[in-house]
This record gives structure tokens, C-alpha cells and sequence, in this order.
């Protein structure tokens, strides 16, 4: 898959504080990619270099095969529409107004109104919005220009479900076009939804990357066993080195899916029957938590 963004060894240094340390990632077109990590990781910082907001100390950006210092702000600020933090909007403008302002078309503004479904509130003046409405307003302003990349901080905040769900149903439509999304959340439920692309910062590093799918087995991962006798499974798992133990709704135990069977084995020896089996599939926060507590530390000792 083509990449349409590709970051090198990219350092971003404030005073004496390296905020990014020789960052390097690669993001396909068309992709959703999840940049996540603690609060002042360098997820912002990431950004922010990338939409020129940001000068960077070392290392280059190239979008679509162009160093992105090499291209002009008009250029760029057609081809990747972002919301960064809060939208900035002027209070005593319209919505309408607004697009007029950023040299919006009026079928352009027309069509992103439709999608977002603003026809009630777009000719009232913005204090008078709603923080859910802003936020809306401000994904709106980056859609407008049907950029090639998308680049997203935080865009559930403030929505309501409904709301929310229509931003979920466009990122995903957009992306299948042929759209590039990065979008920054700590809501990972809900970006797990939509991401099949993650990069992980921590410390100003990268330090995961990689399709979701592919990701989610770094986890730990477990299944739920229900037997004729729990007590019983549970120590001949035990005894065989298994990670096992019982809860209220049966007996967890930690193993993939290829020593499932050897695991089942020994207990159907034992005379022990299976009830029920059941996957426990790791979600996006596990997937982090797991690889920040035990991989980073261990990249750092």
C-alpha cells in the first residue's frame, strides 16, 4: 500500500527538552490511524510539526513524496485538513460566514453541512453554539476542502451518541474513498472502532506501530472456561504451567489459541468436562497498557 505520509527521525526540541526523539513512522493512504499515548507523550507536538505549526529541530516529513517544508501553506492547507485542540472560530461570525471566510465554495459548504447534518444552527452566530456544535463546526472546517489527509485531536469530545456515530460512519465512508485519517483520542473504545492503523508515543518516542489487527496479539489474552469442576480444572492447569485462575464466571486462563487444545486435552484426561468456552478478544487500551508497562521499560533500561 502506497504510504502518503512518511515521518523520519523526527526531533522536536523546547529549551532544554527534547519533546520528540527521532520519531519515524510511515502512514498508507486511506488508512485510520490511532496516534495514542499518555497525556504529553508528543502527540500534539507530532502534529503540529506536521501541519507546519510547529518548526522541527532534526528529520523530515514527506507528504506524497514532497518534503513538506518544500510546499507552500495553500497548497498544503488544501491537501490535509485538520482540528487540532479546540476549533478556532470568532464568536460573532455565522457558520455560513465562517466558510466565506476560508474561501469556502457554496456547494462545498452545502455538502459538508448536509453530512453533518448543521442545517438548524449554521446561520447562528457561533458563541451562541453548543461545545458539542463547535466541535462539529471545527470537523466540518476540515472535511470542507475533501482533503487527501485528515488530521484529527480529540474530535469525539463534547458529542453527543448521535453525533458521535455520525463522525464514526464518515471516517469510515471517507476512508474508504481513499481518505487518510490521523486521529488522536483517549476515548480508545471508540477509536478502536474505526483505527486499522496504531501508532503508540510515550516519552516523546515511538513505541508501537503497526495495523490494529496485528497489534491486538501483542496483549494478553485469555479465555473463559466453564467446567464440570472448576477447582479441579484450575489446578491441572496450574500444574501444567497454565496462567490460570478462578473467577466468579468460571475459570480465566492465559494462552493462545494454539495451546487451547493442549490445554483442553489435559483436562478431558483428567475427566473433567467442557461446558463453555469463551474468547476474550483485547481491546486497544489493553494492547497499550500492556506495552507501555512492559516494553518501553525495557527499551529504556
Amino acid at each position: 500500500m502506497k504510504n502518503i505520509l512518511v515521518v523520519n527521525n523526527l526531533t522536536k526540541i523546547f529549551g532544554n527538552n527534547r519533546g520528540l526523539k527521532n520519531i519515524s513512522f510511515e502512514i498508507p493512504k486511506g488508512s485510520i490511524v490511532g496516534l495514542i499515548g499518555p497525556n504529553g507523550a508528543g502527540k500534539s507536538t507530532i502534529m503540529k510539526c506536521i501541519l507546519g505549526i510547529y518548526p522541527y529541530s532534526q528529520g523530515n516529513i514527506l507528504f506524497e513524496n514532497k518534503n513538506i517544508k518544500s510546499q507552500n501553506n495553500h497548497s498544503i492547507n488544501k491537501k490535509i485538513g485538520s482540528l487540532i485542540e479546540s476549533p478556532s472560530l470568532y464568536p460573532f461570525l455565522t457558520g455560513m460566514q465562517h466558510f466565506k471566510l476560508y474561501s469556502v465554495s457554496k456547494s462545498g459548504a452545502q455538502n459538508v453541512i448536509a453530512l453533518l447534518k448543521m442545517e438548524n444552527y449554521i446561520n447562528e452566530k457561533v458563541t451562541n453554539y453548543s461545545y458539542g456544535m463547535k466541535q462539529k463546526f471545527g470537523i466540518a472546517l476540515a472535511l470542507v476542502n475533501n482533503p487527501d489527509l485528515i488530521i484529527l485531536d480529540e474530535p469525539m469530545n463534547g458529542l453527543d451518541l448521535a453525533s458521535t456515530l455520525e463522525i464514526r460512519k464518515i471516517i469510515l465512508t471517507k476512508s474508504a474513498e481513499g481518505t487518510t485519517f490521523i486521529v488522536s483520542s483517549h476515548i480508545l473504545s471508540e477509536l478502536e472502532k474505526v483505527v486499522t492503523h496504531i501508532i503508540l508515543i510515550n516519552h516523546g518516542r515511538v513505541v508501537l506501530q503497526g495495523p490494529f489487527q496485528k497489534l491486538k496479539n501483542i496483549g494478553k489474552q485469555y479465555y473463559e472456561l466453564s467446567t464440570s469442576n472448576n477447582l479441579k480444572a484450575n489446578k491441572i492447569l496450574l500444574n501444567h504451567n497454565f496462567l490460570s485462575n478462578i473467577e466468579a464466571s468460571g475459570i480465566q486462563v492465559q494462552l493462545s489459541s494454539k495451546n487451547l487444545n493442549e490445554a483442553l486435552d489435559f483436562l478431558l484426561r483428567n475427566n473433567v468436562k467442557i461446558i463453555a468456552i469463551n474468547h476474550h478478544s483485547v481491546d486497544l487500551e489493553t494492547v497499550a497498557l500492556h506495552y507501555i508497562q512492559n516494553k518501553e521499560g525495557n527499551q529504556h533500561a
